[in-house]
């Protein structure tokens, strides 16, 4: 057994706290690795303060983990002893459904095993996350990480953030000719904006916010809207061949449907608290539009998308943080007063 050095919430209503506990010992198929950086993932805040049902408690939240190997099973052969690896969303899934055998693990039939709060033989019952000085992975879900070292700690939100746009983006064949659509310049859009961009697809960011114009053309958008500005959104009608739609706030769909070009798809990667209006069914119909969604993406493509990124210098915008100010961090992703995105140093856990 590990012992494990963390931060955890015990109930929805108290604050992330140092928290003991043990990992399991190195299996056979395992990779033991020592946290460097973690990420901090709007799911991790409504995780943790219960904002979702089925929180299970103590809560270890944290799925964009960047460290380094420090034992392998036996029969590991892809991972070594000093190897610099990632691990994301997922720990494990069934291996036996459709899905599955296609590497989309994210839609494993009996659900896949969340890198935490996900439900696991090994104590307490249920997986804890990477706000830890420590993880034991199955081999299968580790990532191999190529980025130089200064860029690790921007490295971790690709494991979240990073594959949520990816993988949308590269199923709808996003390249080069095709005038593409972000929605929302936050944690998702930003990666968004760089991935697009790298694929050679001309991008049009929308943002709300007339003072994030600048910010997204700096990351990458040919051209940026206020998609409050009826004239701004009108003069882009019927144009687009995809749209990313990123914000995770119920809005009116209908104002980017209508961008979309014939057989156009808009695709919603963000889950609101509160349903979206329905969509004008007409607008779908008479142009074959279409509206769709995805969830994170697989084992493959995640790792695709961390060798896409290692050879286009491609890492998140971050906010480096100390485990200390990690409630003080959530308060502030609630006011979206970061950008884009925290990380935690977890050398930082050795202070508390």
């Amino acid at each position: 057994m590990i012992t494990s050095l963390s931060y955890a919430v015990q109930t929805a209503k108290t604050p992330l706290a140092p928290f003991s506990f043990s990992r399991r010992a190195t299996g056979p198929r395992d990779v033991a690795i020592v946290i460097t950086y973690c990420g901090v993932c709007h799911s991790d805040v409504h995780t943790a303060r219960g904002e979702w049902q089925g929180t299970k408690y103590p809560c270890v939240p944290g799925h964009e983990i960047v460290g380094t190997v420090t034992e392998v099973g036996s029969e590991v052969s892809r991972f070594k002893v000093g190897d610099t690896v990632g691990v994301g969303c997922m720990v494990d899934s069934c291996q036996q459904c459709a899905s599955c055998a296609e590497g989309l693990e994210q839609y494993c039939q009996k659900g896949f095993t969340g890198t935490y709060n996900g439900k696991t033989a090994d104590a307490p019952g249920h997986t804890l996350g990477g706000y830890s000085n420590h993880i034991v992975v199955t081999e299968k879900f580790v990532l191999k990480v190529t980025h130089p070292a200064a860029q690790l700690a921007a490295v971790a939100p690709l494991l979240c953030a990073g594959i949520t746009t990816w993988s949308p983006l590269k199923h709808w064949k996003v390249g080069p000719g095709q005038k593409v659509g972000i929605v929302g310049i936050g944690g998702l859009g930003h990666m968004g904006i760089k991935l697009a961009h790298a694929l050679g697809a001309r991008v049009v960011a929308f943002t709300t916010s007339e003072g994030k114009r600048k910010d997204a053309l700096d990351l990458g958008a040919d051209e940026v809207v206020v998609s409050k500005n009826r004239d701004e959104m009108k003069a882009h009608t019927a144009s687009f061949d995809f749209i990313l739609n990123t914000v995770a706030a119920s809005h009116n769909l209908d104002a980017f449907t209508t961008l979309l070009k014939r057989d156009g798809a808009m695709c919603l990667c963000g889950v609101p608290e509160h349903p979206h209006p329905s969509p004008n069914i007409g607008a779908l119909i008479f142009q074959r539009r279409t509206i769709t969604g995805s969830l994170i993406g697989g084992i493959a493509e995640t790792q695709e998308m961390l060798d896409f990124c290692a050879k286009h210098h491609i890492v998140s915008e971050i906010e480096m943080i100390p485990i200390q100010e990690i409630n003080e961090a959530y308060d502030r992703m609630v006011r979206s007063d970061v950008k884009y995105r925290f990380v935690i140093d977890m050398a930082s856990l050795r202070t508390s």
